[in-house]
């Protein structure tokens, strides 16, 4: 293959004199100051300049500064390499020129500009040819070289980075104005960089295919799923072919144009001595189609497939945090833009079985028409493992059927979603601040039922007027009245007049505390400032919150008290290599007392062992939790951890409060759904799936002293209940035993939710 011939002075021959000459007759006959101000860039072409032209084409601008070029982002999971997803207004990877095959790069000079090694920016050989066009007001053609080219895409790509609609209308406009200014700033460009760099910059800046293809690697990867350091000269004539017209001579969408446009080029190599004869035959003897191996480019978390609400919420945090930048513009601009290499904390693999568990649990297409949503956070840092729910994914306007882009694992900020009654599960918190005012697992309370006014509770000096009708909660088994019994069993069982009388002996404000601090967060935005809802039916988790949310809290029990916001991504890195700082990881060490927590976690052990959680016990594993069924069984829960994962099972109706009862789920039928019919068995076919081949850990021990007591026998086991205030629960009785549901459930206090 020839190498190119640089020159290393400009001279001027007999045919530029005539050109030049000829140059000053036709723009004098044009007329104007603007005309004659191509004097010099003809001069600089010939390599001779005078002073006068120079003063009048002063007028025009003359520096030029290429700015960052916009790049696409990429999103890649825990493991650094398995990319989720691609982010860009122009789908570009900028490379050196050391990275581009010889043969692109005279591919490019050779159809674009042949002259390219010789002239000083502009060609005079095309300039008279633009002149008379103009003249004639025909469109101006020729006479734009490789470097003048480069120069009005820099103009296009600022005027795009400074949203200027008026400079990205000059930068293109067909007129002799924007020829002469390109050639001047042409030939400024040309005394301050190099023709290699020139050259790299035009490579990496143009367009290179439709939809948003930019520079040569993306389209190396696009067109042939390779680098554009190892093109042929085949596929090196077809990139450079497409530039001239990139809807016209992509090979994707018009190969019969796009393989006569490479014809055109490969001829044009060879006859300037860039290829060989046996080079040129082969390839156009080549049909296009044999060449091509292409790699589809789709832009967003819609490529991400089940990791596609992952990727949504990482763009969310990255898009709503001041740490990326100082305005939504501004970050949004970096996402699209900035070419960053985005390290998040998902685990492909348990990912995958989230999102195979999600849907083997219900359905996408379920007649029942029910959501779910599995979420993992790593105890102790936060990190989020695992988002995944049984809806696809589909941002766009015409979203198909069966499909949405509300994430049900996040809160309203992040995800569009209100969140979901967490029934039972946020007995714990509860539960945590009876350990922490001095009481042990093994007192006994009042499980009877009784009704509660708000003058039965504590509310820390807050006004709170008692309202007409009693506040009494049920079980769901029907039995009411259970006598005294054990906290841990009124744990295990999820006894709610049990822990109605444990509320009534601790005051509101230090329950509300104690939930916050380890985690609990309400979804809905207006709610998130005030926290948790201060009623006594809050024990029953009435106050909506995120399934990521809901994970995060139960994994400071997990570890041992330590609670840390959830985080999504670790390491942002940016074009030049350097790292953009993020977020620190927030994590509160002192959220709970550890002694307290491994307690929590203890009694939450019990639930798997002889409580509402028995059909969710792990194989060959210790794990904790908890189920959880909201008033009338509206959404189902089930929350669990072992010491490595925390990991939260919602099943629902996201778009309304639907009552789980004599409905069909996945061909099952039950009269009444509760969190351990469905999303108990499915918490653990997931984490036995997540955990295979990690190791086995043990939880440390709890405080006896808070324990106070050994463990019952079997034989003293309650069947209890769960959620909300007068029905719901995730342990029924046996099918004949079950009674009949309330028809209307009695009147939570002032503020509550029904």
């Amino acid at each position: 293959m020839a190498s190119p011939v640089r020159p290393r002075g400009r001279q001027i021959n007999a045919y530029q004199l005539v050109a030049l000459l000829l140059a000053f007759v036709l723009v004098a006959g044009v007329g104007g100051v603007l005309s004659a101000g191509l004097l010099v860039p003809l001069a600089a072409g010939a390599n001779t300049a005078t002073d006068t032209a120079i003063e009048v084409f002063d007028e025009l601008p003359a520096d030029l500064e290429p700015g960052p070029l916009a790049e696409q982002s990429r999103v890649y999971a825990n493991d650094g390499t398995t990319l989720l997803a691609t982010f860009y207004t122009e789908n570009r990877i900028v490379v050196p020129l050391d990275q581009v095959s010889p043969y692109m790069q005279n591919a490019v000079v050779a159809i674009e500009d042949r002259r390219f090694w010789e002239h000083g920016g502009v060609d005079i050989e095309g300039i008279p040819r633009a002149a008379v066009n103009n003249a004639l007001d025909r469109p101006t053609q020729g006479a734009s070289t490789l470097t003048q080219q480069y120069v009005k895409n820099v103009l296009i790509e600022k005027a795009v980075r400074e949203d200027d609609a008026m400079a990205i209308w000059e930068a293109r406009e067909d007129t002799l104005a924007r020829k002469a200014r390109e050639a001047k700033l042409a030939i400024s460009i040309e005394k301050r960089m190099s023709k290699e760099e020139i050259l790299q910059g035009y490579l990496n800046i143009a367009q290179f295919g439709a939809s948003s293809l930019y520079g040569v690697e993306t389209a190396a990867q696009h067109y042939f799923s390779k680098s554009a350091t190892d093109l042929n000269a085949v596929e090196a004539a077809t990139i450079a072919g497409i530039t001239k017209a990139p809807s016209k001579y992509d090979p994707t969408r018009n190969p019969e144009e796009s393989q006569k446009r490479r014809n055109i080029v490969l001829n044009t190599m060879y006859a300037q001595g860039y290829i060989t004869k046996e080079e040129y035959d082969t390839g156009r003897a080549t049909p296009i189609a044999d060449t091509l191996n292409v790699k589809p480019v789709e832009v967003g978390c819609q490529a991400a497939g089940g990791a596609a609400f992952f990727c949504d919420y990482v763009t969310k945090v990255l898009v709503s945090d001041p740490a990326f930048g100082e305005t939504e513009d501004d970050r949004t601009t970096l996402l699209y833009r900035g070419g960053l290499d985005i390290f998040t904390t998902l685990d492909p693999a348990m990912q995958a079985a989230a999102v195979q568990q999600a849907q083997a649990a219900v359905p996408p297409n379920d007649p029942s028409g029910l959501e779910d949503a599995i979420v993992s956070v790593e105890p102790g840092t936060g990190k989020i493992l695992a988002m995944a729910q049984n809806r696809p994914f589909d941002a766009s306007q015409d979203r198909a059927p069966g499909t949405t882009a509300v994430n049900y694992s996040v809160d309203q900020d992040h995800g569009s979603s209100n969140g979901f009654s967490p029934g039972s599960s946020w007995k714990p918190f509860v539960l945590a601040e009876w350990l922490k005012s001095g009481r042990s697992l093994y007192e006994r309370v009042n499980a009877n039922s009784r009704g509660w006014y708000n003058s039965d509770f504590d509310f820390c000096g807050v006004h709170a007027p008692n309202e007409r009708d009693a506040w009494r909660p049920g079980n769901s088994d029907g039995i009411d009245n259970k006598g005294r019994i054990t906290v841990l069993q009124a744990t295990y069982n999820s006894i709610n007049t049990a822990y109605a009388d444990m509320e009534s002996q601790l005051r509101l404000c230090d329950i509300k505390a104690t939930a916050e601090s380890v985690g609990y967060r309400p979804s809905i935005s207006a709610e998130k400032e005030n926290g948790v809802r201060m009623m006594p039916s809050m024990v029953l988790g009435t106050q909506n919150s995120s399934p990521l949310q809901m994970a995060a809290a139960y994994a400071t029990f997990a570890s041992g008290g330590t609670y840390c916001e959830p985080v999504a991504i670790t390491r942002v890195v940016g074009t030049d290599g350097e790292e953009i700082a993020v977020p620190p990881t927030r994590c509160d060490p002192n959220a709970l007392d550890p002694a307290v927590a491994n307690t929590v976690t203890y009694a939450l052990q019990n639930v798997m062992t002889q409580g509402s959680g028995r059909g969710a016990q792990l194989e060959g594993r210790v794990s904790a939790g908890k189920t959880g069924t909201s008033q009338l069984n509206r959404h189902t829960w089930f929350l669990g951890y072992t010491p490595q994962v925390a990991t939260a099972v919602w099943i629902g109706n996201a778009e309304n409060d639907v009552e789980m009862r004599d409905m069909v789920i996945n061909g099952q039928y039950e009269r009444w759904w509760f969190g351990s019919t469905l999303a108990a068995p499915t918490w653990k076919a997931y984490m036995d799936q997540a955990l295979a081949g990690k190791p086995v850990v043990g939880f440390p021990e709890p405080d006896w002293g808070r324990v106070n007591a050994p463990a019952p026998p079997p034989s003293t086991r309650d069947r209890g209940d769960d959620g909300g205030e007068n029905g719901g629960g995730d342990e029924p009785p046996p099918a004949a035993e079950q009674p009949a549901p309330p028809e209307q459930p009695a009147a939570p206090p002032a503020g509550a939710d029904g």
